[in-house]
């Protein structure tokens, strides 16, 4: 798919001394051209792998000779502002003058065959991303958009990894800001900072000074803040914090990682969360997940979704052309599950301390579409295939 990144790596002079610096400028700037949000350099015993993952899915893009290895990830560190004679250890740091201007955050790790270096593209650089432009489903962006009118309380956005958690949490961060220009106070606590917000107080974890989110947080709630964002909720100290921030008088947007709405409350309370708080703080629980777009030269199918166990009449399926790569899809969209605390039943079965099924069962009674009938509608609307709904829902759905 990417063999224009090979072709325009060939056009280059090994022997020239901006050969590698060349190089480094030519993949990032491919990896914008074909929307990739992860560049991968993989050394290895004869080769280094240049890896694109475009709309979640990686791809080969194109390959090095081996010998250049450490001098790549060297330029890269040297964009960086990492220690270029660290070796050993990892690294991370902001690529601040990234292609067309799109943010980049690079990772270093050491490997048998050398540094594996992963340059993460920020989705949303430049473009300035509110909840309008996510592409949200009508209910839930209604829901939404109450939750942020909200002075109190924590709005959870929950999913796997790379299901777009971030964009959409700082897609509410920058509508706030709008919203509320300098009459609110507006803070955030990240690993790492992930996108610059003037007139928004940033800072990054470090946990290795001991600086880690619970120490962070506490103290900037004494800075008084209006609004905080928590990059994510990794232990029960952060999670205890968070939802009292809720309870005195913050609005905490926050990331989670589980597969659904319900699972993300169930987790919260093994983690140590009292049911009295999760139902006292918690505005509502946007759970999402990211599917591939079908790219126009899909055609319809009478059996693609029932040979795959999917209720749908019919769907559309992959076919592939030019202007998707051969792929057969282009871009993504979301799948949502919105969980608000205004469900009488749900907030009863939260007090009982009801497992992850029943919250789910009760949700859905209540008028929570879960991801099955978001799924479903997708199908039937000929926007994503049975097949890439069973690659990112699996088989439970």
């Amino acid at each position: 798919m990417f063999s224009r990144l090979a072709a325009r790596l060939q056009t280059l002079d090994e022997r020239h001394p901006q050969f590698v610096a060349q190089a480094v400028e030519q993949t990032l700037l491919e990896a914008v051209e074909v929307r990739a949000s992860d560049v991968h350099i993989i050394p290895g015993p004869e080769q280094v792998r240049i890896n694109f993952r475009v709309d979640g899915v990686l791809q080969h893009a194109a390959e090095l000779p081996a010998r250049l290895a450490t001098n790549v990830v060297a330029r890269l560190k040297v964009l960086a502002d990492l220690l270029t004679y660290r070796v050993d250890v990892p690294q991370e740091g902001r690529i601040k003058q990234g292609p067309a201007g799109v943010e980049m955050r690079l990772s270093t790790f050491p490997t048998i065959f050398g540094e594996k270096a992963v340059v993460r593209l920020f989705a949303g650089s430049g473009r300035h991303l509110l909840p309008g432009d996510l592409g949200l489903p009508a209910d839930v962006a209604e829901g939404l958009e109450q939750a942020l009118h909200e002075t109190a309380g924590v709005l959870l956005l929950a999913g796997p990894a790379g299901s777009g958690k971030t964009t959409t949490a700082y897609a509410c961060l920058r509508e706030l800001q709008r919203r509320f220009a300098d009459s609110k106070a507006l803070a955030t606590l990240e690993d790492p900072v992930e996108s610059l917000l003037p007139g928004v107080v940033q800072s990054a974890i470090q946990p290795a000074h001991g600086f880690d989110y619970a120490t962070g947080l506490k103290s900037l709630l004494r800075q008084d803040p209006d609004v905080l964002l928590v990059g994510e909720i990794r232990d029960p100290e952060t999670a205890e914090t968070v939802f009292r921030a809720g309870l005195t008088g913050h609005l905490v947007l926050t990331t989670f990682h589980a597969g659904s709405a319900a699972e993300a409350i169930s987790r919260l309370r093994d983690m140590g969360i009292e049911p009295y708080l999760l139902r006292a703080a918690l505005l509502a629980i946007v759970c999402q997940r990211l599917v591939r777009r079908l790219c126009d030269c899909s055609v319809w199918s009478e059996s693609a979704a029932a040979e795959l166990g999917l209720p749908a009449a019919r769907s559309r399926v992959a076919v592939g052309c030019p202007a998707c790569g051969t792929s057969g899809y282009r871009g993504r969209m979301l799948l949502v599950e919105l969980l608000r605390d205004q469900l009488p039943a749900l907030a009863t079965h939260i007090l009982s301390g009801a497992d992850a099924v029943e919250l789910q069962k009760c949700a859905v009674a209540e008028g929570m579409l879960a991801f099955s009938s978001r799924a479903k509608e997708a199908l039937e609307r000929g926007q994503t295939s049975a097949v890439e709904i069973r690659r990112v829902l699996g088989f439970r759905v």
